[in-house]
């Protein structure tokens, strides 16, 4: 996740190491554009690796015409999006800051572009790019989540929380803002308020495998295990669920021995 310490107050260690624990958000893991300040859990991860022989020969002919037509914006937002996806994250950034540089002005590359920095670590610069990707006067929902959670990556909560509040503006109730709202009430350690918001996402769309992983975690975190344990294996083979109980419970362990010192 982040190289910086994640927020200044005590307990913000310790629930960033919850996210990575949990394997719930790949503190950028995810694409941004996914989940808050790539906060969220894919359960798709597995699937991903399971037909990573079968994506070879597609990301081979995608860099051939990347090669062929490196000038193509278009191509470049594919073959750096494919990138990103495979994990292959500073070559995204690569691949779309060549593409900025050739076309500036381009609104589209400037989100992608902005959304690779951000996989890759580069925070400040992504909410940079990503604030010249858009236009108050056509807001896109979108990148203000996009904003909103790289300024969680950068600890400022409260700024990210004006992101998200003017996304929701534009899509009222929108499951995936409302969950990168809540995992930034998380990292406040407000979690009544992170539970109650995270819950509203999960009422929109329970079918949603990182709001329900985002809401187990809050619900860990607040030591009600038996809950979080129903969500955590809805969507999960055995062996991949009891691996995830088993995360959440040495979470909720760790948390009991800062509570005792």
């Amino acid at each position: 996740m982040s190289k910086r310490p994640f927020l200044a107050l005590p307990a913000a260690g310790y629930l960033c190491s919850a996210v990575l624990i949990l394997a719930l958000g790949g503190c950028q893991t995810a694409g941004i554009e996914d989940v808050t300040g790539a906060l969220g859990g894919k359960r798709e991860n597995a699937a991903k690796a399971d037909s990573k022989a079968d994506a070879t020969p597609e990301m081979d002919a995608l860099r051939e015409r990347y090669r062929a037509k490196p000038g193509d914006p278009a191509i470049a937002l594919e073959y750096g999006k494919a990138l990103r996806g495979s994990g292959q994250r500073a070559q995204a950034v690569a691949v779309l800051e060549q593409a900025v540089l050739a076309r500036p002005g381009n609104k589209a590359l400037l989100a992608g572009y902005g959304r690779a920095l951000a996989d890759n670590g580069n925070f400040q610069q992504a909410f940079d790019v990503l604030g010249r990707a858009h236009s108050p006067e056509d807001p896109d929902w979108r990148i203000l989540s996009a904003q909103g959670a790289v300024l969680d990556q950068l600890g400022r909560n409260e700024e990210a929380q004006q992101y998200y509040a003017a996304a929701l503006k534009i899509v009222p109730n929108e499951p995936t803002v409302l969950s990168n709202l809540g995992l930034s009430y998380m990292l406040q350690n407000n979690l009544s308020k992170a539970e109650q918001v995270l819950g509203r996402a999960y009422q929109r769309n329970q079918n949603d495998a990182r709001v329900r992983a985002n809401l187990a975690l809050v619900l860990g975190l607040q030591g009600r295990e038996a809950e979080a344990e129903i969500l955590v294996k809805a969507d999960l083979p055995p062996d991949q669920a009891a691996a995830k109980v088993a995360a959440l419970k040495q979470l909720l362990a760790k948390k009991q021995q800062r509570a005792d010192k």
